[in-house]
């Protein structure tokens, strides 16, 4: 805690509002409400045991500022701003950002298709789902259209268009092929009613069908496609073996179980729907003090940004404020807290998860704290660091012999890979294989960007620039980084013996074989290495898959890549008979021709 800290908290009114804490580089990390805020931000910097991560949190906090409200209401509206805005790393319970899969269908269409989206709200839309870990939503989507036949491509079908042709799945009894009236709307409509019902929570036509499918497949001697259909009837019980006992087939509703142990806390998302449990997830929250009643506000806030909310919660403790919860959802449901019944069961089978979980995770995180934050202290007093280097960025150079020159920038964050801060250049000044001024023009580059501020990655100030190489690539980088006019500091780590080599001292720094810092340096030292080689042999395979198809005469860039979408790569082009390539749209006979020629001419 530095004096700046220790004045402000004694300033503190004995009032409620809202609380901000930042980081050195002035980030915000963590918003927070109280009923008195001189009670809860005092609380932080007491010395009394705390949760790994809120620890590692106040570490981290610089400074902090205050916002006092009129009521504790208003303080819950105020944090809920602040929180979107920020998107505060130590706020975030659902860290990833990634929403679950619905499967969608667009009811607006005439002849709607079963889509994966990630997005819900759409107006005409039936969703089904979200469907978590150990449900594959694309295999649930294929298991309905090969039963029932429905359409999976693209293209928009209407009661007059039609194609020209079917398409290879229409061949292969996957689909109804309505785009060529082999099926009318009605017809069609039927066999969507049938995934719907399935969809919904039935079994029993679905498993008749493909069972039939197999069967019959079989019989035919196509021991291939009854193969597929014994896969996809797997899927099927799958699903049969989540129904809840005793539950109706159309019961749909979230239940949320909160346990702590008084230090850590975890809350467990249980989904229900069509009577089955679609999945459980469990969220570790990072301060375990916070009253319960605001955590599973706060939670189901996060929770349903990217869900639908169905017409019933079930919830272990009571949720702070459901009016304003409902008002900032934009619906009105039904929340249950002394469950009886069937929902009481559901809600004990997820604190028995939540409890299990958080046995496990403790464990899990003492070791994760010390390869992350414990690596990072470390790292930072061996190095003489002036911060914690929260932010990491490691760059590589990947090429065969000058050709294909690329690098890459990988970035970690409190200790852990951030792929969507990854970033990818294309080496464009450089001429023959040199790794020293591919380096510069790299690196000059990312600090042009962090200059303008241009780009979500760019524009963050990395704590800790890390180049793969020796005494060399750190010296001819030190010189961009001093034209720059940016004070950051920069390694560079050696492979042969893993030596650090740091600005103005001649000898390398040798860090503890299988220390967590080393192991730390290492890490975002090969993720860069596997990411350069990556982007390389994709832009390198580019390049030989145009060459190999642009010396076919009347074969265009668009017809090109219909073939590569409808082959999925250049190999299967060449196996491909006469017929199977006219099935591809834009390829008549003619160029189908001239294309199966072409590549046995290669041949011969």
């Amino acid at each position: 805690m530095n004096d700046r800290i220790a004045r402000k908290l004694k300033m503190l009114p004995l009032s409620s509002g809202v609380y901000v804490m930042r980081n050195s580089n002035g980030t915000v990390i963590y918003v927070g409400k109280a009923k008195v805020l001189k009670n809860r931000v005092s609380q932080y910097f007491r010395n009394s045991p705390k949760p790994i991560k809120v620890q590692a949190m106040v570490d981290n906090i610089d400074d902090f500022e205050y916002f006092i409200t009129a009521s504790e209401r208003d303080a819950l509206a105020l944090e809920s701003n602040l929180i979107k805005k920020y998107q505060p790393h130590y706020n975030i319970l659902l860290k990833d950002g990634k929403a679950f899969p619905y499967i969608a269908i667009n009811m607006n269409e005439p002849f709607p298709k079963l889509q994966i989206l990630r997005k819900v709200g759409k107006k005409g839309y039936k969703y089904f789902g979200p469907y978590f870990a150990g449900l594959n939503a694309g295999e649930i989507v294929k298991t309905a259209n090969s039963a029932f036949g429905l359409r999976t491509c693209n293209n928009k079908i209407t009661d007059t268009s039609r194609a020209k042709r079917e398409c290879l799945n229409f061949f292969l009894g996957l689909c109804s092929a309505p785009c060529t009236k082999q099926v009318s709307r009605e017809e069609y409509a039927q066999r969507l009613k049938k995934a719907i019902n399935f969809l919904s929570g039935n079994d029993d036509e679905i498993e008749q069908v493909l069972t039939q499918k197999m069967k019959q497949a079989a019989d035919n001697e196509n021991f291939e496609s009854a193969l597929m259909y014994r896969d996809r009837l797997k899927m099927v019980e799958k699903l049969k073996q989540r129904v809840v006992a005793n539950m109706p087939k159309d019961v749909d509703k979230d239940v949320f179980a909160y346990f702590s142990d008084g230090l850590n806390g975890v809350l467990t998302a249980m989904v229900v729907r069509g009577g089955k449990i679609l999945g459980v997830m469990n969220y570790p929250t990072e301060d375990a003090s916070i009253e319960e009643g605001q955590t599973m506000f706060n939670f189901l806030l996060q929770y349903y940004q990217n869900m639908i909310v169905p017409n019933e919660i079930v919830v272990s403790h009571t949720v702070d404020d459901e009016e304003m919860l409902f008002e900032q959802l934009g619906k009105k449901t039904k929340i249950i807290t002394n469950p009886k019944g069937i929902n009481l069961s559901l809600l004990k089978m997820a604190e028995a998860n939540a409890k299990d979980y958080l046995e496990k995770h403790i464990e899990k995180e003492k070791i994760k704290f010390s390869n992350t934050f414990g690596a990072l202290e470390k790292l930072q007093q061996t190095l003489g660091l002036p911060r914690l280097p929260m932010r990491m960025e490691c760059y590589d150079i990947s090429h065969i012999s000058g050709t294909n020159k690329v690098a890459s920038m990988v970035v970690f964050k409190a200790g852990e890979s951030s792929k969507k801060d990854y970033r990818k250049f294309i080496i464009k000044t450089v001429k023959g294989s040199n790794d020293f001024a591919s380096l510069q023009e790299t690196l000059k580059r990312r600090l042009a960007r962090l200059k303008s501020g241009d780009g979500e990655s760019f524009k963050e100030t990395p704590d800790l620039l890390v180049i793969d190489g020796g005494k060399g690539q750190l010296s001819s980088c030190q010189e961009i980084l001093h034209e720059s006019g940016l004070d950051i500091p920069m390694i560079s780590l050696a492979k042969r013996i893993e030596e650090v080599f740091v600005p103005g001292q001649s000898e390398p720094i040798l860090l503890k074989p299988h220390s967590a810092e080393l192991k730390l340096l290492q890490r975002i030292r090969d993720e860069a290495h596997r990411f350069a080689i990556t982007f390389h042999r994709q832009t390198r395979g580019k390049q030989q898959t145009h060459s190999l198809l642009e010396d076919i005469p009347g074969l265009g860039p668009k017809k090109a890549q219909a073939l590569l979408t409808a082959f999925e790569n250049v190999e299967q082009i060449k196996k491909a008979s006469v017929e199977e390539l006219m099935i591809v749209p834009g390829i008549h006979e003619t160029l189908a021709l001239e294309i199966y020629k072409h590549f046995r001419k290669e041949e011969e």
